[in-house]
């Protein structure tokens, strides 16, 4: 995936999850089925997984520089950023809020 196609996948949904990992990275292996599964909860949120080796320039462009990344997006800007030491529940109570109507 380059740059161009992650842009045009923001513009899918308001609220879009992205999480960044690299298939070496174990700790990533074992969370991003958790991290899926939240955002499955929510019919509003994208999920996309980018792969840090395979999407470099994705990854620079948001400066992702340690995996597991997860960056939240609302209407294609950044709201917020969890990176290495990820709390499931805090990630899924700022998806609750960002979700609320």
């Amino acid at each position: 995936m380059n740059y161009n196609e992650f842009q045009e996948t923001l513009n899918n949904q308001p609220v879009h999850v992205a999480y960044f990992s690299h298939d070496e990275c174990n700790v990533c292996k074992v969370l991003k089925p958790q991290v899926r599964g939240i955002v499955e909860e929510f019919n509003q949120v994208q999920f996309t997984y980018v792969n840090t080796k395979e999407s470099a320039e994705v990854s620079g462009q948001f400066m992702v520089f340690a995996v597991p990344t997860i960056i939240l997006f609302y209407e294609g800007r950044e709201a917020k950023r969890y990176s290495r030491h990820i709390s499931l529940q805090d990630f899924r109570s700022f998806l609750e809020r960002m979700t609320e109507n």
